[in-house]
């Protein structure tokens, strides 16, 4: 009897496995859907060598882009120890070696795989720039150690080059407008869409040389020097932009006393924008090696200067408005001063760097109307430099100077730039936006995105889990069956 149920077990048990092998591969093959693998990140990093200190930068994309550009979030900031590279024209292999540490922490961030194709740039700004006027070759010997030093990493290194004016301003206004989503931003329906153009914010920086405006006018720019034009994510900009060499923080703090200075009849130096109570004695040689002081010192200052603060915001203003050239546009339309073509101001400003320095400094950042934040400087810089010291210990760095940077800053966005108390509120005071840095490191990261190759991610085919489940059970029961089968022809006794 177990001899003639022999066939039909077996022929049972091969149907079941025909149908179990059938049940699976129709799952594997019917129920798969195609899914793109998350492509590899790249990275990049960019030193801004600026003139009063240098820092690093390192910026992550996934390696597909969106409309050519790459959507870059910042992995790592880096400050290198001493002074900016422009400060080494004595010693230039020193300004490479100020870089070595920062340069470290980067390549301990990238895969080793990955640190051959990862580029590398350093752009110099104002400080440079005014040591290239001063003396070309010290300018040169610099850069020539700065490139000896990154070319000898492992990444790819794209070269030490001075920054035009221009290229800062157009470039931290990319940067500005991108973190904040003004450029592209991911939608809730999962897509990639570009904010209209009147949401566009302007950008002004300010350094320790130089300072930066740049905004999209109402209208056409009629002088085409200072229009810059580029193109992210699939579109076309044209913005304003003008920097103004000497007219940063540093090098106006200096302009202004060597103006002081020649206006004195003595060693004695009387200085309006410090607090009453405050002297210091300096030697004037160092205040005359800038470019941007063009006068020569004053035969009957061969000791030191004694500068000693009056406390005075009024005859502040007045001795900082002797560092414009207000009159060159006088009769003219659209002009901001020293003769420099500029649109009227429109829209909403972010202002970063040495703007935001000093107003986080004097609690301005809150927006406030413009009449409290004229009375705020003025009441600070009024207040005796005991009370000041007392009241901000360990910022003895800086603090004689906010009063200074504060005036300077409302004479140049009002008197200046035109600003008014209409458009003031439009003004924001910002470090960073969406937790990066603002400045013209990323927005050059994100032009340079635009020239590396995107890679197409890995295509897949995928099946949803419950899918996938009953797709193991299946297989499991077409082996476990055909396995039966193979024991049942072996063992069953022979008839």
């Amino acid at each position: 009897m177990g001899l003639t149920w022999k066939p039909r077990v077996l022929t049972a048990l091969l149907g079941a496995a025909v149908a179990s092998g059938l049940t699976t591969l129709i799952l594997i093959l019917v129920e798969a859907t195609d899914v793109l693998l998350p492509t590899d990140t790249k990275f990049g990093i960019v030193f801004d060598a600026g003139s009063s200190h240098t820092s690093l930068f390192v910026y992550r994309w996934p390696a597909d882009k969106e409309n050519d550009t790459g959507v870059v979030s910042q992995a790592l900031v880096c400050q290198a120890k001493g002074p900016g590279i422009s400060s080494y024209a004595s010693n230039p292999a020193q300004a490479g070696e100020s870089l070595q540490g920062c340069l470290e922490e980067a390549l301990a961030l990238i895969p080793e795989a990955q640190q051959r194709k990862t580029p590398l740039f350093l752009g110099a700004t104002a400080g440079m720039r005014l040591l290239s006027q001063k003396n070309s070759s010290q300018a040169r010997d610099i850069f020539e150690a700065v490139t000896q030093v990154l070319s000898k990493s492992p990444l790819d290194f794209w070269g030490a080059e001075l920054l035009a004016g221009q290229d800062e301003g157009a470039l931290g206004w990319i940067t500005i407008n991108y973190v904040l989503g003004m450029l592209v931003k991911y939608s809730f329906s999962g897509e990639w869409i570009q904010p209209l153009e009147g949401t566009l914010v302007g950008a002004l920086d300010m350094g320790g040389a130089s300072t930066q405006i740049t905004f999209v006018p109402g209208g056409p720019i009629l002088d085409k020097s200072t229009q810059t034009t580029f193109r992210l994510y699939g579109s076309e900009h044209s913005v304003y932009t003008h920097s103004y060499l000497c007219f940063g923080r540093d090098q106006m703090l200096s302009r202004l006393l060597a103006q002081l200075v020649q206006s004195s009849s003595g060693p004695l130096v009387r200085h309006p924008c410090y607090h009453s109570g405050y002297w210091a004695t300096l030697s004037p040689a160092a205040l005359y090696e800038s470019p941007c002081v063009h006068t020569a010192a004053p035969p009957e200052l061969a000791g030191n200067l004694t500068v000693e603060g009056t406390g005075n915001p009024g005859a502040c203003i007045s001795a900082l408005r002797g560092l414009f050239n207000f009159s060159s546009c006088q009769g003219r339309g659209h002009c901001a001063f020293n003769g420099v073509y500029q649109p009227p101001v429109r829209g909403q400003f972010y202002a970063f760097s040495n703007f935001y320095y000093t107003f986080h400094f004097l609690n301005l950042t809150s927006k406030q109307p413009l009449a409290t934040v004229n009375a705020t400087i003025w009441e600070f810089c009024q207040r005796p430099w005991k009370q000041v010291e007392a009241s901000s210990p360990g910022q003895d760095r800086w603090l004689r100077d906010y009063c200074t940077s504060g005036l300077y800053i409302l004479t140049l966005l009002l008197e200046g730039y035109g600003f008014s108390e209409e458009t003031w509120p439009g003004i924001e005071f910002r470090k960073q936006a969406g937790g990066t840095e603002m400045g013209w490191t990323l927005g050059y990261m994100l032009n340079l995105t635009s020239m590396i190759p995107a890679e197409v991610p890995a295509q897949w085919r995928a099946q949803s889990y419950g899918i996938w489940a009953a797709g193991v059970v299946f297989a499991v029961l077409t082996l476990a069956v055909t396995l039966g089968a193979v024991a049942g022809q072996l063992l069953w006794p022979q008839g």
